[in-house]
């Protein structure tokens, strides 16, 4: 799998798809595939509240610029460009899709990917920890918040009933991770290879589930192969336009070092599919969440795509700096003709 095109796991997410329009759970199999994604909800916030620790979302303080610019770009920012994009609806983008769109907008963001990316940019890896540490922790509350600011139309309403799923599915794990870590936490740690399996195997479960639903009530009859291209389109421009915004805002408003302008850049542009599709089978009930959870997979693959090329460039950058700082170095210490070696580092960067 690793030599597809595309994510392995997104491939794997795709083949969950597939299977659920081919073999979607019904009557008392629906049923016990729904309790068992419950069950796997709980267990995933479980293991997010025992990995995070609570001193790294909110150690480097004194980096509140740019942690304030991270969040702002996840919960203002998005959810401003997608009220923007309302303004297609009908005409271009159909309801339940424009639903996903805005859930999409109002999810925390990532916090692997984003740690890694910057690191591969060498940018301020302890301050992206700690930003999208601070991103997730806040999501727990704000994304729910935001959803029923913003989506009450959609879905519904924000019942109690919604409540006591959020505080028993999502937020009553999360605390009982927190509260176990110092007992767990190191467990956790040394088996997290097989305990990501397991996590990630839940998220393909609650695929199962919430396409097995829209797939009973119509879902691929409702989308058309023209709408799913305009959703993959208005996707890649929400990314390009948020990564657009936070460089210009970066360098020229906040005048950030490149290493937080890194930060900025990977940790505000990003959406948790992690987090998004767990929350999604809480917060939506019913078939619609088939149709709520597309955009974000499809959100995910771009971003992923997008994000490792800008680390790339940025590896690269970093990488000619330290040449042109080396060949500086040289040129002091043995006074030779440097501008052969500084045409070869050109031809690097190009």
């Amino acid at each position: 799998m690793k030599r597809l095109p595309i994510d392995p796991y997104i491939a794997l997410m795709l083949g969950v798809v597939a299977l659920a329009s081919l073999l979607p759970a019904s009557g008392q199999g629906a049923v016990a595939a729904g309790l068992a994604a419950k069950l796997a909800i709980a267990f995933l916030f479980f293991l997010y509240g025992a990995r995070l620790s609570p001193q790294a979302a909110f150690a480097g303080l004194r980096h509140w610029r740019l942690h304030t610019a991270v969040l702002l770009s996840t919960y203002a920012l998005f959810p401003l460009l997608g009220l923007a994009i309302g303004l297609l609806v009908p005409s271009v983008l159909s309801e339940p899709l424009y639903a996903g769109i805005l859930f999409l907008c109002v999810l925390p963001s990532t916090v692997q990917s984003s740690i890694a990316f910057t690191s591969i940019a060498q940018g301020n890896v302890a301050a992206a920890l700690c930003a999208a540490s601070a991103s997730n922790l806040l999501g727990i509350f704000v994304t729910p918040a935001l959803v029923a600011l913003l989506l009450h139309t959609q879905s519904g309403g924000f019942s109690f009933d919604i409540l006591f799923d959020i505080v028993l599915q999502l937020l009553a794990p999360f605390v009982a991770g927190q509260l176990l870590r110092p007992l767990i936490g190191a467990f956790v740690l040394k088996h997290k290879k097989g305990l990501g399996l397991l996590d990630r195997g839940s998220i393909l479960l609650v695929i199962y589930v919430a396409f097995s639903a829209g797939v009973a009530s119509g879902i691929w009859h409702r989308l058309a192969l023209a709408d799913l291209a305009v959703l993959v389109l208005l996707c890649a421009v929400l990314l390009g336009l948020v990564l657009a915004v936070t460089t210009l805002v970066s360098r020229y408003v906040l005048r950030f070092p490149v290493e937080d302008e890194i930060v900025l850049i990977f940790c505000g542009s990003k959406k948790s599919l992690a987090s998004g599709l767990p929350m999604a089978s809480v917060l939506f009930a019913g078939p619609q969440v088939g149709m709520i959870v597309l955009p974000i997979m499809l959100f995910h693959q771009i971003q992923l795509m997008v994000c490792a090329g800008l680390a790339r460039r940025y590896s690269l950058r970093a990488l000619t700096a330290q040449d042109a700082a080396t060949l500086a170095v040289r040129a002091d210490e043995t006074d030779f003709d440097v501008e052969p070696q500084a045409e070869q580092v050109g031809a690097r960067i190009g």
